[in-house]
């Protein structure tokens, strides 16, 4: 439980960074606009040509009688239409990564910045870059679509089928999205697309924190296209806490100052004698105060080389 809290909690902050920087999430609306529209535009061709396809690929009811056809052909044209809403929903952030990589990129590596510490660079050229998330994407897909299929038939099962099943695809769907969003990042850290199965699997409740709740919010396709920047800088928070990079970080409202020992008592500057719960003791003002090294009570070096208080020239 404490990482599905772990994981919203990151999807979380990285909306709050977001609107914090608000030039980045400009920036990162436009790729979901450009790929809302590619969407949109493809759904309504779906919807008014679901029934022609459907009797083009079942001529042989074409003999049978009503009812019976009228039944068989709207099933299998709402059956249609319901596939092409769930690839809708597995693809759109695969192929909002792929449209807005550049932006993405560019925004994971200012969160990167603003956390402090490195900010990895893949080195690679743009091309090079675009067909690595492409390749990794459809191999994601691929194993997506293959679960699907295997869920989609499950779902038959009286009882489990109707409860069980949508909640186990609702995780694998939260689980590849939250990779999906994490490559951003991993990517630019050199990690492969197996080596990022492996570490979110070693997290999977942390992914699923993350993952999950953004499936159910990408259902509804205008808050997808709001929630993508914020979800790709939580993401590279994340990302940042699944290797272990923010531990050195300082912490929220505190700054680092420069020259401070990191092996030092907390507060403490380097080189500095005293760490702060042990401040050093005052001295007397006037023209005996203690040379360096004395304090009040203790002794000091006085004129003569001697040790012990100076000597006072007006005493009997």
């Amino acid at each position: 439980m404490r990482d599905l809290a772990g994981g919203f909690g990151y999807l979380l902050a990285g909306q709050r960074w977001v609107f914090r920087h608000g030039r980045w999430l400009g920036f990162g609306l436009l790729p979901g606009l450009v790929s809302l529209v590619l969407y949109a535009g493809a759904f309504i061709a779906l919807g008014y040509g679901a029934d022609d396809l459907t009797a083009w690929a079942t001529p042989f009811a074409d003999d049978w009688s009503s009812p019976w056809q009228g039944l068989f052909r709207g099933f299998l044209t709402a059956l249609s239409i319901g596939l092409g809403l769930f690839l809708a929903v597995i693809t759109f952030t695969a192929v909002t990564l792929l449209v807005g990589q550049p932006f993405y990129e560019s925004l994971s590596e200012q969160v990167d910045r603003s956390e402090g510490g490195d900010v990895p660079e893949s080195g690679l050229p743009l091309i090079r870059e675009l067909w690595i998330s492409a390749r990794d994407s459809l191999r994601v897909l691929l194993r997506v679509v293959l679960y699907g299929i295997l869920l989609f038939a499950l779902g038959f099962i009286p009882v489990v089928g109707q409860t069980v099943i949508p909640v186990i695809g609702f995780c694998v769907s939260g689980f590849f999205l939250a990779e999906e969003l994490t490559a951003v990042a991993l990517q630019r850290r050199g990690v492969e697309l197996k080596d990022r199965l492996v570490l979110l699997r070693g997290r999977r409740t942390l992914a699923l924190g993350f993952g999950v709740p953004l499936v159910l919010a990408f259902l509804l396709p205008l808050v997808a296209v709001f929630l993508m920047p914020g979800a790709v800088a939580g993401a590279t928070l994340m990302v940042r806490h699944l290797r272990g990079e923010d531990e050195d970080r300082p912490a929220e409202g505190e700054e680092h100052t420069p020259g401070q020992d990191r092996g030092a008592t907390p507060g403490q500057a380097q080189g500095a004698p005293y760490p702060p719960q042990y401040p050093a003791p005052a001295q007397p003002d006037g023209p005996y105060r203690y040379p360096a090294g004395g304090a009040a009570g203790g002794p000091a070096q006085g004129p003569a080389g001697g040790f012990g208080p100076p000597p006072n020239p007006y005493s009997s």
